[in-house]
């Protein structure tokens, strides 16, 4: 459809808006007062045949005019039909009734009934104009090869396309449920800053920003985790916190640069301890919002029933990709291994981040079903504690559901020395141009100093388990207004 024929099919719509004007009536309207969904009317019309009601919603269809015709109406939880008479709403309400289009808004009083043809409906005895959309609505919009317009123009997404609304019906569920299980655990939900004064807690690369009465530069939070562990310094031993975060990276199917993160800590737990809470929390909201803890995700069945399957990260390099990194033990053996199976790899490698690399590249994607994947290498884990049998190592796992990284979770490194030092390593990384190095936080330092006791941590993608539970293939579909490049 060109502009100029959205042109005159809307001046045709200021057309009808001048006459509905001219004939007293307003087509930007007031206050309507509803008194039933279309859903509850089929769902209860045996009870409520005969009754009236009084509906609001929006023109999907218009069909018959002469003496009567018939209207499909949506609201927010479905579609009814209205049977509208001349000889029961009168010549006037009939009128206005002949400059209604797809996509006007109005109210209807009438009556509950089923046609001849058994269809449920309203009879109506009375109409009200609401507001007058002046833009038509597109006939396919959900097939449109620019899948971004329907990103774009979400709104009209969600007008033309249902099953969106139920994607995002069922994220606010979700989201209630996590709180929910976790109030009743005794949990409490906080706030923390957005805006911080050093780019920590993840690696990342942050956006920065400026306080123009402080004259400082400051970053948009890229995780909420050193906040929510000050917090457990200060004796509050079970906080969580669901909460927008900022990473200046790519964007994907996965990605999006800004994503809501469930994070939680709880004192006197670890790892093993996260894992149990996420199982069992994952496989309580599934039951809670879809009825089942098997879902069907993008034509693969999968079970979130606890327990799920633990798997330290050199046991499935092991087993995916048949090298044993347990016998791979110096940087320049890490390196060959690298390069024998494809790997493009840097001459000063290390071995940590090799071993994660050959981990992200040859197992991630052969991960179906939920697994936790533990003990991760300390080169990538600065604020993890280490392993007593294996310093080089340290109590992390991950979650990974679809071959995609569902949370992420520590024992907490609560060893201010031990913390000082893989700080001071991050700086130097950062120094050599890794822009996703932590920074050194003096602040935080001080509050371990005070003492942390032992705390498990985890982080949640709260748009990727969204992603697995409404069977949404990209993230951009479970996000309302996803970041996307400018048209200009």
């Amino acid at each position: 459809m060109t502009d100029i024929e959205i042109n005159d099919q809307m001046q045709v719509r200021i057309n009808k808006l001048a006459e509905l004007r001219k004939a007293g009536v307003d087509p930007f309207g007031q206050r309507f007062e509803w008194t039933h969904r279309s859903a509850a009317i089929l769902k209860d019309f045996d009870r409520l045949e005969g009754q009236t009601a009084r509906v609001a919603g929006r023109v999907m269809a218009i069909r018959g005019h002469g003496k009567a015709g018939f209207v499909v109406l949506a609201d927010n939880d479905g579609q009814i039909q209205i049977y509208i008479r001349l000889d029961e709403v009168g010549e006037a309400a009939y009128a206005q009734y002949g400059l209604w289009d797809i996509g006007d808004i109005v109210g209807v009083e009438g009556e509950i009934f089923r046609t001849n043809r058994g269809e449920i409906s309203i009879k109506a005895k009375k109409l009200t104009f609401l507001t007058k959309g002046l833009r038509p609505l597109p006939e396919k919009f959900h097939g449109l090869k620019d899948v971004e317009l329907r990103y774009r123009q979400r709104y009209v997404d969600l007008i033309v396309n249902p099953e969106v609304k139920k994607v995002f019906t069922a994220r606010s569920r979700i989201i209630r449920a996590i709180r929910n299980w976790l109030d009743e655990r005794g949990f409490l939900e906080v706030e923390t800053p957005v805006l911080h004064t050093i780019a920590g807690g993840a690696a990342a690369r942050p956006f920065v920003t400026h306080h123009n009465t402080l004259d400082m530069d400051l970053y948009m939070r890229i995780a909420l985790e050193l906040h929510l562990k000050r917090l457990i310094v200060g004796g509050m031993e079970r906080v969580y916190e669901i909460g927008r975060v900022f990473r200046n990276e790519g964007i994907s199917i996965k990605h999006n640069p800004e994503f809501t993160m469930l994070e939680l800590y709880q004192a006197y737990s670890d790892y093993q301890g996260m894992m149990e809470l996420t199982e069992q929390m994952v496989e309580a909201v599934s039951l809670e919002v879809l009825g089942t803890d098997t879902i069907n995700y993008q034509g693969r069945e999968i079970s979130l029933k606890a327990p799920w399957r633990r798997l330290t990260m050199f046991d499935a390099i092991r087993e995916y990709a048949g090298v044993d990194f347990a016998t791979v033990t110096t940087d320049e053996q890490a390196r060959a291994a690298a390069k024998a199976a494809g790997l493009d790899v840097a001459d000063d490698e290390e071995r940590g981040n090799i071993i994660n690399l050959f981990f992200e590249e040859k197992v991630e994607e052969m991960l179906i079903q939920p697994v936790f994947i533990l003990d991760y290498p300390i080169e990538i884990s600065p604020l993890v504690k280490r392993k007593h049998d294996d310093p080089n190592l340290v109590y992390r796992f991950e979650g990974y559901i679809f071959g995609r990284e569902l949370c992420n979770a520590y024992s907490e490194l609560n060893d201010p020395l031990d913390q000082r030092g893989r700080f001071e390593r991050q700086m130097e990384l950062r120094a050599i141009g890794d822009e996703e190095a932590n920074e050194l936080d003096e602040d935080f330092l001080r509050a371990l100093e005070y003492g942390m006791p032992p705390t498990g941590g985890l982080g949640i993608g709260i748009d990727r388990l969204v992603m697995f539970l409404t069977d949404s293939p990209s993230i951009r579909d479970v996000i309302l207004f996803p970041t996307l490049r400018s048209r200009d």
